[in-house]
Parts: structure tokens; C-alpha cells; sequence
């Protein structure tokens, strides 16, 4: 009790710089609006009352995309059960709207208890399920303790956390105590959680929700026009996910593919909206020929960089690459890498950095596959990417063995959903 009351009244000094960071305007950062109050658990009522909600927390883009084909499915199962998704970021919350026709969007309250209650008061949740591994002590203590089952589902922990949160083994534990089920992406992330002291009977493994992907008609149809205005006769490689200080690290090694497939052409996609701007400048600068996305042309075929400057649209932009690299593994430990997984559903060879500890083991999985290629330095990547153009029959074997591990890996919807229907079942006993 003594803990989470100090965790509140740091948090309570903090917040003021969390929100102004939050709400700082960006550009091509959705704005908040008059929805800031719902950080504050000023939130509107679910528009169906008919039944208590599922509550899935995703956080931002990444989670909510990765937690999409879950969702659907789980409406598909309950049709009649209402569901609120919460975000914490406007990006979130933009991605979150593609699924108003089956569940509705709130801004995630700050982890304050009044904010909590008076969410809690607001939507009536059935059941909380969190996507990853947000955790956050003041949520979990009073979901909790109005007798709301909370399941994480897609979880997963590193070893660098395991052992940060290892160090503050009493905050772990306040936060563990509330949990009803852990369902981990993989082996290695279950016996961290057990390792910490969470009990085997709660933590189950069921794969990654993100190896449930599938690629529809409407995307490859729209990658191959795409594909068709930036020229079909041409080697196109995508950096996907880019951070600072990898935009010119791609451009150097477009420079020594251009000197060899003049035609090249690089599909660059910043991680962040903020840095398009300063991202087509680098480009301007470097003195290549650029082309933002959002500055509609026909004809494309003239173009070195494309600057996907749009949001959401990667699985479009993947469709119309033949080889990606996944950024945010050049840099040190600063990011640890992006997941590889909707390159690989679409068939494409992936090169990635020395540093991908956010997804280890499906990095690993896709190497030893053969179908990914982890390369030290930018020396390195430029080497295999340039071999890649120059062998077509590799990567067509690279293809091959991408979606041989995405169809070994499947099924971690249905097994996630088998699992909460118990919780599912004892809440809905329970509201009777």
C-alpha cells in the first residue's frame, strides 16, 4: 500500500511533463482535441449499455495493428459484446478508428485513481485485456479490485527487463499480484514471468497474435499498381521503420546500389509522422530525386527515394518491394529492432541490424529459416542487399522459407481466445 501510494505521488509531480510531451503538436501528429479529457477519466459511456464491455488496452499503432485480427475475431465469437479499445496516443487512436464498426475508441486514463474510477465508473468493463506488456500498478490495483478479470495477452519480456524489473522485485510484485493470466508469445518470455514469481498455472503460451497475419486481395491488388507507377522493371528495396540516424545510413547504401542498378529505387518509411519533413529534406539534401507519397503522380518511374510520408499503409508499401529492411536495429541498443513479421507474410527477404532484442525470437526464427539476413554494419547490409538484386532465385528461396515459418507459427488468435473464455464465462455468470 505504502509503495503504490509513493508510485502515485511521483507519478501525480510527473505527469505535467508526461502530458505536455504528449500533446506537443507535431507534425502530422493527429491532435487531441477536446478528447484530452479523457486522460483524466472524463470519458464518454460505451453507446451500447446492453451488455458490460471488453476493455483492450493497445497503447499506439504498433499494438493496435498487431492486436486487429484478435479483435475481430473475438467480435466475431461474442457479436452482442461491446468493445473498447484504449490508446494511449492520438496515432493510436487514429489506427483504433479503422475498427469503429466493431469496437469503440477512449483514451486511456492516466494511471491516477481518480482518473481509473472514474473510467471504470464511465464503461463497466467485464473484463481488461492488455495487449503486450503495459502495466501499469494504480489500473491493475483498482480493475482489481471491482472484481474485473485482467488477462495480458501477446505478452512478452525481455531478458533486459526481466532483469530491470528483477531490481524492483516489490514493484513487480504489486503489479503481478493483480494479474489473472499471462498469455506469453513465446517460451523464453513465459519462464521470465515464472521466473519472477508469477505462478505457472497463470502464465500459458500461445505464439505471437502478429504470425496471425494475413495479407488480403485488396493489398497485393493495391501493391501492384503501386508497384506499376514506380516501374515493375526496376530493383525496389523498402527501409521500413527508420529512426534518426538511420535515413542517412539508408541513402549511403542506396548510393552504392544505384552505381550498379541505376534504376534502383528505396521505399523509405520514417517510424514517426514528425520526421517526414525533416526526412525529405535529408533526402532533397543528399541530392537525390524525391517523391512524397502524400504528392499524388502517375509516374513514378524517375523517382530514387519514395518517402512514404502516409500512416498505415505499410502492408500496401511492403506489396510493392521485392526486399525490406527493418529499421531501428542500426543504433546501438537505443531501439532494439521492429518486428519482421509483415515482411515475411508477404514474402520478402529481410535484412536487419546487429540490435533486435525487441523480437528476438522471431528474428532468430526467419535467420535460421534462411529467410532474413542479420547483417553488423551498414557495410554489411549494403553487401547482402546488393547480392539479393543480383540472385533472383535466392530470393525466391528467401520467400519460400518466410512464409513456410509464418504458416508453422499460426494460430495464436484461437488459442488466446480459448483461453479468456474462461474469464469471459466467469464474468458473465457473475453480471447475471
Amino acid at each position: 500500500m505504502l509503495l503504490r501510494w509513493l508510485y502515485t505521488f511521483l507519478l501525480t509531480l510527473l505527469s505535467p511533463i508526461f502530458l505536455l510531451s504528449l500533446y506537443k503538436s507535431k507534425p502530422n501528429k493527429p491532435k487531441f482535441g477536446s478528447r484530452w479529457k479523457e486522460h483524466f477519466g472524463i470519458t464518454p459511456p460505451p453507446c451500447d449499455q446492453t451488455q458490460q464491455p471488453i476493455w483492450i488496452h493497445t497503447v499506439s499503432v504498433g499494438e493496435t495493428i498487431a492486436a486487429t485480427p484478435f479483435i475481430k475475431k473475438l467480435k466475431e465469437q461474442y457479436p452482442h459484446t461491446p468493445i473498447i479499445i484504449t490508446t494511449t496516443t492520438s496515432t493510436g487512436a487514429q489506427q483504433a478508428e479503422k475498427l469503429a464498426d466493431i469496437a469503440e475508441h477512449r483514451y486511456m486514463p492516466l494511471d491516477l485513481p481518480f482518473a481509473i474510477k472514474g473510467f471504470l465508473k464511465q464503461t463497466r468493463p467485464q473484463l481488461m485485456l492488455i495487449m503486450e506488456t503495459e502495466l501499469w500498478p494504480n489500473t491493475l490495483h483498482y480493475v482489481a479490485k471491482a472484481d474485473i478479470p485482467i488477462a495480458v495477452i501477446n505478452a512478452r519480456l525481455s531478458e533486459r527487463s526481466a532483469i530491470r524489473y528483477s531490481k524492483f522485485q516489490p514493484i513487480f510484485n504489486l503489479l503481478a499480484q493483480n494479474l489473472s493470466l499471462i498469455l506469453c508469445q513465446h517460451k523464453d518470455d513465459a519462464e521470465r514471468f515464472t521466473r519472477l514469481g508469477i505462478n505457472e498455472q497463470n502464465v500459458q503460451i500461445t505464439g505471437s497474435l502478429k504470425f496471425d497475419i494475413s495479407v488480403s486481395d485488396r493489398i497485393i491488388a493495391e501493391g501492384e499498381n503501386l508497384r506499376s507507377r514506380l516501374g515493375k522493371q526496376r530493383p525496389v528495396w523498402i527501409a521500413a521503420s527508420t529512426h534518426q540516424g538511420e535515413d542517412e545510413q539508408m541513402l549511403s547504401i542506396h548510393q552504392k546500389l544505384l552505381q550498379l542498378h541505376p534504376n534502383a529505387l528505396l521505399i523509405l518509411v520514417p517510424r514517426h509522422p514528425e520526421r517526414f519533413n525533416d526526412v525529405f529534406q535529408v533526402c532533397q539534401t543528399a541530392g537525390y530525386k524525391t517523391h512524397r507519397r502524400t504528392e499524388q503522380a502517375e509516374d513514378l518511374r524517375d523517382t530514387q527515394i519514395y518517402l512514404a510520408d502516409t500512416m498505415g499503409e505499410m502492408m500496401l508499401l511492403l506489396a510493392s518491394s521485392d526486399v525490406c529492411f527493418m529499421g531501428g536495429s542500426l543504433l546501438g541498443d537505443k531501439v532494439g529492432g521492429h518486428n519482421l513479421l509483415e515482411p515475411a507474410a508477404i514474402g520478402l527477404p529481410c535484412l536487419i541490424g546487429p540490435s533486435f532484442y525487441n523480437f528476438t525470437d522471431i528474428t532468430q526464427q526467419l535467420s535460421h529459416a534462411g529467410a532474413c539476413f542479420v547483417c553488423q554494419d551498414q557495410s554489411e547490409l549494403a553487401d547482402t542487399l546488393i547480392t539479393l538484386f543480383q540472385e533472383s532465385q535466392l530470393r525466391q528461396q528467401c520467400k519460400t522459407k518466410a512464409l513456410q515459418v509464418i504458416a508453422q507459427n499460426t494460430g495464436a488468435v484461437e488459442r488466446s481466445l480459448q483461453l479468456i473464455k474462461s474469464l469471459l464465462l466467469t464474468t458473465t455468470h457473475t453480471n447475471k
